[in-house]
């Protein structure tokens, strides 16, 4: 009997992917693949039952004759297995960046003549309102607040990119494209930078916009985007103020904050010593931490300690030292970090950490030395890589050339090649 292979990601089956597995029993014998977790966080979107749960689903469903876990997102690893006569899917992988999935398992099966069918893609008012049910489920704070740590334990390395408006979060939400081998990649998580939320409201750097605001882009974030949220919290301010950002940011479903050991007057870290920093003792920032752990209600949340010592030049060992204590004040993780474009002390340093503590994340920001790989840091023992301010310095020189031409030519018609059209950036906005 020939077989008929399709595979879902999705957690709820609906009428759509009730149609695909009908349509695929006419062929032969249907085997339903579930994509993996570690699958379908670069594929799509992330699973909020887990791959378990979601193959005993598929094998309720009448029709259906086996259930296998797919953990290839382009199928080599089912095609060579199973060599289904038949693989079906819905047409909405003939065009966009999915048709590079298709392309590759076309010539997979082709080898030895099997063959795709594409299913009409079921839209209808009941399906639209599954999937929209989808994404509000995985917009909860208490699904979205787990997902950095779940990422952790599930990927190489959690690549991070900065947000700070709705608009920029879901560039960093919908970006999906093909990389080199083939398979789909896509940004896991959103950081919040004090940085950049304060540049989009004209502001310097120095804590000067209050909490209140900074939590306001939290939530116009989190109003359109489902990734997980870490936070840039700067010093964590005074203690006392400290306890109460850790229940709002909890209450809000980000992830995790990173708070620097730093005191007094915040200045941009990239200036290192050329302006006065002033760094906690250690005694003082592990009672930050601990008094932020004892604070916080769920074990989902992160907080992390960012070490300077490197920046302002304190030395290996300071940075060291200071990792030991600051884990053992409850940090849930470490960002080290570093103004010098060549990452050797960068790796020193996690060489070395790693050599003592194989298992708290290491977080870094790869803005001054930006020629090392994700797959290098990773090596090195990296857990998380956070891409700090590049869309907002993206987005300045070209805001700033094109209100120059303006003026220049007294007209929009010499700006009008390189803008993105009102259609695609409405496009870019779901509707309810």
């Amino acid at each position: 009997m020939k077989t008929a292979y399709t595979c879902f990601s999705t957690d709820v089956i609906h009428e759509g992917h009730l149609n695909i597995i009908k349509e695929a029993g006419k062929y032969g014998r249907v085997v339903v693949g579930c994509l993996s977790d570690r699958a379908s966080i670069r594929y799509n979107r992330f699973p909020t039952v887990p791959e378990n749960e979601r193959m005993a689903l598929y094998k309720s469903v009448e029709g259906v004759d086996e259930v296998i876990l797919q953990n290839d997102m382009l199928y080599d690893d089912v095609i060579a297995a199973i060599k289904p006569d038949y693989v079906v899917h819905g047409d909405n992988w003939v065009q966009g960046v999915e048709s590079a999935i298709r392309s590759h398992v076309e010539g997979l099966i082709s080898q030895y003549g099997g063959q795709i069918i594409d299913v009409p893609y079921t839209f209808n008012e009941t399906v639209s309102k599954i999937d929209l049910q989808l994404k509000e489920k995985l917009s909860m704070p208490e699904y979205r607040r787990k997902r950095l740590r779940q990422l952790i334990t599930m990927t190489p390395i959690v690549k991070a990119m900065e947000a700070h408006s709705g608009l920029t979060g879901l560039i960093v939400e919908k970006t999906v494209i093909e990389g080199q081998n083939g398979k789909l990649d896509q940004f896991d998580a959103m950081w919040i930078s004090s940085l950049c939320d304060s540049t989009a409201k004209g502001k310097p750097d120095i804590e000067l916009v209050d909490m209140t605001s900074r939590f306001r882009t939290i939530e116009d974030i989190t109003e359109v985007t489902t990734k997980p949220i870490i936070f840039d919290g700067d010093t964590g301010g005074l203690t006392e103020h400290f306890v109460y950002t850790v229940r709002t940011l909890e209450r809000l479903g980000v992830s995790a904050v990173i708070i620097e050991d730093k005191k007094g007057l915040k200045k941009n870290s990239l200036f290192g010593t050329e302006v006065k920093q002033t760094q906690a003792t250690i005694e003082e920032f592990s009672e930050k931490i601990r008094a932020g752990k004892k604070a916080q209600l769920t074990d989902d949340f992160m907080i992390i300690a960012r070490i300077e010592s490197l920046i302002l030049e304190r030395g290996m060992e300071d940075a060291l030292a200071r990792a030991r204590a600051f884990v053992e004040a409850g940090a849930d993780g470490i960002m080290i970090h570093s103004r010098k474009k060549d990452p050797a002390e960068i790796l020193e340093f996690c060489d070395k950490f790693r050599a003592e503590d194989k298992t708290t994340p290491i977080v870094v920001v790869p803005s001054s030395f930006n020629t090392i790989t994700e797959a290098e840091l990773a090596e090195h023992g990296v857990n998380i890589v956070i891409y700090a301010n590049q869309l907002t310095r993206a987005a300045f020189p070209a805001m700033q050339k094109t209100a120059e031409d303006i003026l220049r030519y007294h007209r929009a018609k010499e700006v009008d090649d390189r803008l993105m059209s009102i259609k695609q950036i409405i496009t870019l906005i779901d509707e309810i």
